[in-house]
C-alpha cells in the first residue's frame, strides 16, 4: 500500500447504493452511484424489496469504481458499511434469503396475541406504558412473520438488519455493528448489547437469541472480505470489515456532531436532529437515544417522520413547470424550487404548515394540517410553509433536547438531500436564529463511517483526532434579523399553540374514520 491509503464507505440508503472512496483527510476521492427502486408493495402500506437486489447493486457500484481508476485497489486500507435502519430480512441455515426484506416505512401490523407475562404488565400499566409496549409488540416485524408467515419462520435461522446482511455477504460472518441497532429488536439501549435474557423485549419481539448476529462496537474490526465477496465485487480478499453504524448515526458523526453543544440537522426522507452525548438521555421520555457511531455514546434524537418526504410531495404534485423548465434551460430542478421559495417573504404571509403528515409512538392520532389559507396565497406559499412547518419542528425538537440534556446547542450542522437546497438552509439558520452550517462534502454519512474505519484501522488515533482530520466547514448561513424575529414570534405565539388546539379534532377524526390505525 502506498503511503496515501484510502477507505471504502459502502453507503446503502433508500434511494440508492453509494460507493464512497474517501482519503484520511476526509476528502471524496472517488463516488459510484447505483439508484435504487425503493421498494414495492405487494399489498397497501407494505415496503419490501429483495435482499439480492441491495446486494446487486453493492456489486455494481464496487465495479464502477473500479472503471474510474484501478488502481484504487491498491491503496484501499480498508472497508466499511452504513445502510437504511430498520430494515429487516429473514435468513436460512445456508444464508440465504427467505423472502423480501421487510422496510422501515413498512406500515403492516402483527395481531396483539395474548398478554404480557407480569410483572412487566403491572410495571408498564404504572408507568402509562401499555401503548407504547402494544406499539413494539405490533411494528415487531418478526411477530408478523410468526402469525402470517409461520413455515418461513420456522426455516430462519437469522434474523438481521439489513447492514447484517451486507457484513454477512462481505465477510461470511454473523456480525453486526451496535451502531446500527435501531428498530423493533430485543436491544437494550442503555446497555448498547443485546437485552438480558429476561427482559421484556425478548417476549414482545418474538425473536430468540440464536437468531441474531454477534455485536461489536463501532470501530471494530468484523472481519475480512472473503474470496467469493473479492470475485463478486472486486474489492481484494482479506481487506477488513470494520464495523460503523446506522446511516443517520453516521451522518452525525460525518457532520462532526460528537459533542452535546453541536446540533445535527438530517434533512432526508425522515428530519431529525441530534446531538452525541456520553450519557443515556431519553429525548422524549420512554424513547430510548439511539447507538451513536462514536463508541459507547448516544444520539438523542428527536424525528420527524416523513420529513423531506414532503418536500418530494410537493415537487410531484405541484412541481411538474420547474422540472419541465428546467430540462429546457439545462439547469437543475432545486435551482428553480429554491427561487420559487425566495419569492414569497419569510412566514408565508401567514400560512402555517403542522408537519404531523404520519403518526408518532407518541402522539397516534396527530396529523398534518396547514393553517391561514387566503386568497394571496399561491403554491409557492405552500411550497415555502412545508419548509417553514418542518424546522420549526426541528426547533422544537432542539429546545426538548436542551431541557432533557440540560446543555444548550450552540452549533448546528445540516446535512442530507434537502441540505442542498441554499432556500432551506437560509430558512433553518432564520428559525433557529443560529448560523447554520453545510459540511464541506455531501455524502456525510459515507463520510461518518470512513472516520470509524479510520479509527479502527488506527490511521487516526481517536474519533476526536480523526474527526479534526477529516471533517472540514462548508458553506455558513447566517440568520436575517428580519427574518429571524418574524419566526421567532409565529413559532412562539402560533405553531407551539397549534398542535393542542387541533389534537381534539385529530382524535375525532379518528375515531369517526378510524385513520390513522
Amino acid at each position: 500500500m502506498t503511503q496515501d491509503p484510502l477507505i471504502l464507505a459502502i453507503d446503502n440508503g433508500t434511494q440508492s447504493v453509494r460507493a464512497l472512496v474517501f482519503n484520511l483527510a476526509g476528502q471524496l476521492q472517488y463516488k459510484t452511484k447505483i439508484p435504487l427502486q425503493p421498494y414495492f408493495s405487494p399489498k397497501p402500506g407494505w415496503a419490501e424489496q429483495q435482499p439480492e437486489y441491495y446486494w446487486q447493486s453493492v456489486v455494481a457500484a464496487c465495479q464502477q469504481l473500479w472503471q474510474l481508476d484501478s488502481s484504487i485497489k491498491q491503496r484501499l486500507a480498508g472497508v466499511t458499511v452504513t445502510t437504511q435502519r430498520g430494515t429487516v430480512i429473514a435468513m436460512n441455515k445456508q444464508g440465504r434469503p427467505l423472502r423480501p426484506a421487510i422496510l422501515w416505512l413498512d406500515q403492516r401490523r402483527a395481531e396483539l396475541r395474548g398478554k404480557v407475562p407480569q410483572p412487566w404488565r403491572l410495571l408498564f400499566a404504572g408507568l402509562g406504558l401499555n401503548s407504547t409496549v402494544n406499539y413494539f409488540r405490533s411494528k415487531a416485524q418478526a411477530n408478523w412473520l410468526v402469525q402470517y408467515e409461520p413455515e418461513l419462520w420456522e426455516q430462519t435461522d437469522k434474523f438481521l438488519l439489513l447492514s447484517g446482511y451486507l457484513n454477512y455477504q462481505l465477510t461470511g460472518e454473523w456480525v453486526d455493528s451496535i451502531g446500527s441497532m435501531v428498530g423493533y429488536l430485543p436491544f437494550d439501549y442503555k446497555r448498547l448489547a443485546w437485552a438480558r435474557p429476561k427482559d421484556w423485549k425478548w417476549m414482545c419481539s418474538g425473536v430468540a437469541p440464536e437468531q441474531l448476529p454477534r455485536l461489536v462496537a463501532p470501530t471494530t474490526i468484523m472481519g475480512q472480505i472473503t474470496q467469493q465477496a473479492a470475485e463478486q465485487t472486486g474489492i481484494p480478499a482479506g481487506l477488513p470489515v470494520i464495523a460503523s453504524a446506522s446511516d443517520k448515526a453516521c451522518e452525525v458523526l460525518g457532520s462532526g456532531g460528537i459533542t452535546p453543544d453541536i446540533g445535527c440537522l438530517s434533512y432526508g426522507t425522515t428530519a431529525t436532529i441530534n446531538t452525541t452525548n456520553a450519557k443515556y438521555i431519553e429525548p422524549i421520555r420512554f424513547i430510548p437515544p439511539y447507538p451513536a457511531a462514536v463508541p459507547t455514546a448516544y444520539n438523542t434524537e428527536v424525528m420527524i417522520y416523513r420529513g423531506y418526504w414532503m418536500v418530494s410531495w410537493f415537487k410531484e404534485q405541484f412541481g411538474l413547470k420547474e422540472q419541465q423548465l428546467a430540462e429546457v434551460q439545462g439547469t437543475e430542478p432545486e435551482t428553480l424550487f429554491d427561487e420559487l421559495v425566495e419569492s414569497v417573504p419569510a412566514g408565508s404571509m401567514g400560512l402555517m404548515l403542522q408537519p404531523y403528515w404520519s403518526p408518532g409512538l407518541k402522539e397516534p392520532a396527530a396529523k398534518g394540517a396547514i393553517l391561514g389559507f387566503g386568497d394571496v396565497h399561491t403554491r409557492a406559499h405552500m411550497y415555502r410553509a412545508i419548509l417553514e412547518g418542518l424546522t420549526y419542528a426541528l426547533r422544537e425538537g432542539k429546545e426538548t433536547i436542551e431541557r432533557r440534556a440540560k446543555t444548550p446547542i450552540t452549533q448546528l450542522r445540516v446535512s442530507g438531500g434537502g441540505a442542498q437546497s441554499q432556500a432551506a438552509m437560509q430558512i433553518t439558520a432564520d428559525i433557529f436564529n443560529m448560523p447554520a452550517v453545510r459540511p464541506h462534502t455531501f455524502e456525510t454519512s459515507g463520510l461518518g463511517a470512513a472516520i470509524d474505519a479510520a479509527v479502527g484501522l488506527k490511521l487516526h488515533s481517536t474519533i476526536e483526532t480523526a474527526v479534526q482530520q477529516m471533517v472540514h466547514t462548508g458553506d455558513v448561513f447566517e440568520p436575517i434579523k428580519e427574518n429571524a424575529d418574524r419566526y421567532n414570534a409565529l413559532y412562539n405565539e402560533v405553531y407551539l399553540k397549534m398542535y393542542r388546539q387541533l389534537k381534539p379534532f385529530y382524535q375525532t377524526i379518528r375515531k369517526i374514520t378510524g385513520y390513522p390505525e
